[in-house]
């Protein structure tokens, strides 16, 4: 069931388990993009809940699950945030993250706005909320989404600077393309 739950969440049916039969050994693991990987050592019962696809490895006891969004109609239209994963500890979690990162301590009741594919991952005491743009002129010619994120304090937030679909939009013009 376990393999379900991380399946759903955007990561493996299974997981791979490499082990060291010699001191010395060595365990390599690569990215396939422009991203960084963070490495976080997890205490007993502590966790980061993560955008999807952001689970890279970690060691044996650490868990990685689903963490469902309450408001269904925010979540499927908002883009990014609907299904999160929670990364639970102990122990070492490698996480990736596409661009670079930047750390923010949120006090409590402190709110930040931002695009939810700019979210890496955040603390559970953090509250996440999604809502629509105002305005049809924001709608219209902003050129940014439909959605925003509200991440309230109190807890630490990682936003990261370059989400993969920012990428992917970047070089599409560069990309050739089927003339008719």
């Amino acid at each position: 069931m376990k393999g379900l739950w991380r399946a759903l969440a955007g990561e493996s049916l299974f997981m791979t388990t490499d082990e060291s039969q010699s001191d010395n050994a060595w365990v390599v693991f690569t990215i396939g993009a422009p991203e960084r990987i963070m490495e976080f050592k997890l205490e007993a019962g502590q966790s980061l809940i993560c955008q999807k696809d952001t689970f890279l490895c970690a060691e044996q006891g650490v868990s990685v699950e689903m963490h469902f969004r309450k408001q269904l109609g925010a979540g499927l239209f908002g883009g990014e945030g609907f299904i999160l994963q929670k990364i639970s500890g102990p122990g070492t979690v490698f996480l990736e993250i596409p661009g670079d990162l930047q750390e923010r301590t949120l006090a409590t009741g402190e709110k930040i706005l931002i695009d939810p594919g700019h979210i890496a991952f955040f603390e559970p005491t953090v509250h996440y909320d999604i809502s629509m743009v105002k305005g049809i002129k924001n709608v219209l010619f902003a050129g940014e989404g439909l959605f925003l994120a509200t991440l309230t304090g109190p807890g630490r937030i990682w936003l990261e600077t370059l989400p993969l679909s920012n990428l992917a939009g970047k070089l599409k013009k560069y990309l050739p393309t089927k003339s008719s």
